[in-house]
């Protein structure tokens, strides 16, 4: 893997990380009804789903790449068309998705961790992402294939957790205003949605294999 080649899957993992979904509507619910301390919580059990994704991808992708170069191939085929149909998807919704619940019911820290990692795992959405997105960062051809993907998976994970701290920073001095804020979720999903659909035809267009 070339320094390119990471550094835009860096800046595409931030961007990506930085748009409103299910898991900083979590974080951003806790910390806007329970403080900033529980949103942190949450983002760490975030985290720890994530890495079930992660070792999972590691063990698909690794055993796809083994079987063969035209599977391997066809993987990456319809993981851009996957990201280019979010991408469309993305930058032609008009629906807000993204309202934090101030009113929650507080919890123990434990349960809200625990949740937090059970939200995600079974989340199949993070699971079919991460089969779309990691392929289009990996060389074959590289070696290793495994730690290709455990090393870009970590560094979305790691990259997403620090986001979703600072959202429950955000949300638990604004958390009030900025869930009003329409403009909040509007341009992060238009941005997010012209990355998706930009990976999707760098991948048809490019000629490296």
């Amino acid at each position: 893997m070339d320094i390119h080649n990471f550094l835009l899957f860096a800046f595409a993992s931030l961007m990506l990380n930085l748009t409103p979904g299910a898991d900083m509507l979590y974080v951003a619910t806790r910390s806007t009804g329970q403080g900033i301390k529980a949103g942190i919580v949450s983002a760490f059990g975030i985290m720890g789903g994530c890495m079930v994704h992660i070792f999972a991808a590691v063990v698909g992708l690794s055993a796809i790449v083994a079987s063969s170069a035209t599977a391997f191939s066809i993987v990456k085929w319809l993981g851009a068309a996957y990201l280019a149909y979010l991408g469309l998807k993305s930058i032609f919704s008009r629906k807000n998705h993204f309202s934090p619940d101030p009113t929650a019911p507080p919890m123990r820290y434990s349960r809200i961790f625990w949740q937090g990692v059970i939200t995600n795992v079974l989340n199949p959405k993070v699971a079919l992402f991460f089969l779309a997105f990691l392929p289009q960062f990996i060389n074959p051809a590289g070696g290793k294939v495994y730690e290709q993907v455990l090393l870009l998976g970590s560094w979305f994970n790691v990259s997403g957790t620090i986001v979703n701290i600072l959202v429950a920073l955000l949300f638990g001095r604004i958390g009030g205003w900025l869930s009003r804020s329409a403009w909040f979720e509007k341009w992060q999903t238009r941005i997010t949605g012209a990355i998706l659909l930009g990976l999707g035809l760098k991948l048809a267009f490019s000629s490296r294999k």
